[in-house]
């Protein structure tokens, strides 16, 4: 039964408008049942596109550092940079809260800072429709800066989700390690997981896959490249569900650290019904979001380019893989589905 209604939720998926390719990975904790589903040629061994899942990984990260008293969540993100780099990044009403910035600001979303990627006349999320383009993170947090905040930091049940947010974060594990986040991606969590095809780029020869725009197919290292922490990871469905399962299973950071960000913020509208705590999503399933149907919540990461790794613990099931489609609402709807499905 439970096959037969995962297939049912697939099918539906790859037939939907400009769905080109796409691969579904379905495992219990245990792993004595296990499904996997694909199309166009795309198995759960093949390269994709992570996209936002990565900040699950820079996560990651962040949860070791504390695990090892390297860092606090009240860390003043000011001392982590020289001056001029942040200065009046985050002016809200004629205050400067810049100096008020934390490290839970930018690991719960809670920040108030816009997202270039999407907002703005001339957004990222539109040029790179266009062309591929290098950004630095100087230039990332000036596009930032161009941008109006949307509320002072920590302001009630408040959060808005930006790329920005973890890029900082990305370039605080950096210099708190001294080493490049390759590496401490590689160190904390590749090696300790065994993971062989998952990899930040870190060169021109490192392959990037494609990614589909309606029906149009995209090249883009060079921004993928820009945006290691926050959506710049490549891997597999295969090792993203040996990766999921390790994050909350406490395999890679004790536990009870996960456990202690459990509280959730709601993100802007535009993003209903997702909700976002200590570095991952939520997604109630009780809710007006889906007409009450539902039971329980999913929690992972869901990426633009379609890409999704999801636990649902009221099954103890895990929910990974991808459509490949930067023009669909798939990546999260599709384990909404198969939750709803199963429940």
């Amino acid at each position: 039964m439970e096959t037969e209604k995962i297939e049912k939720r697939f099918s539906r998926v790859i037939k939907s408008k400009h769905i080109h390719e796409s691969v579904l990975f379905v495992e219990n904790t245990k792993g004595d049942f296990s499904y996997a589903k694909d199309y166009g040629g795309k198995s759960i061994d093949t390269p994709l596109l992570m996209a936002s899942i990565t900040k699950l990984f820079t996560t990651t990260c962040v949860l070791k550092l504390l695990e090892q008293s390297k860092v606090s969540l009240d860390d003043k993100i000011v001392n982590y940079f020289d001056k001029p780099i942040l200065s009046e990044l985050h002016i809200y009403k004629g205050h400067d809260y810049t100096s008020q910035l934390t490290i839970s600001h930018l690991l719960y979303q809670t920040s108030g800072l816009p997202d270039a990627y999407v907002e703005g006349k001339g957004s990222l999320s539109k040029r790179i429709l266009s062309e591929d383009i290098q950004i630095s993170f100087d230039n990332m947090v000036m596009l930032t800066k161009k941008l109006k905040p949307h509320f002072s930091p920590n302001t009630g049940n408040k959060a808005h989700y930006a790329d920005i947010n973890f890029d900082m974060l990305g370039k605080i594990i950096e210099t708190v390690t001294k080493s490049s986040l390759e590496e401490v991606f590689e160190s904390l969590i590749f090696k300790p997981l065994g993971l062989v095809n998952t990899y930040l780029p870190s060169s021109g020869h490192d392959s990037i896959p494609s990614i589909y725009y309606k029906d149009t197919v995209l090249s883009r290292p060079k921004f993928v490249n820009s945006c290691k922490a926050s959506g710049g990871a490549i891997s597999t469905a295969r090792e993203m569900m040996t990766f999921i399962k390790a994050f909350f299973g406490g395999r890679l950071f004790n536990k009870t650290i996960l456990d202690q960000l459990d509280k959730y913020n709601k993100l802007q509208f535009s993003m209903f019904p997702i909700q976002y705590s200590g570095g991952y999503m939520r997604v109630p399933l009780h809710g007006i979001g889906t007409l009450f149907m539902g039971k329980g919540e999913i929690v992972g990461h869901a990426g633009s380019t379609g890409s999704f790794a999801f636990y649902y613990p009221h099954r103890d099931l895990f929910f990974v893989g991808d459509v490949n489609q930067i023009a669909s609402h798939l990546s999260v709807r599709m384990p909404m589905q198969l939750a709803l499905a199963l429940k």
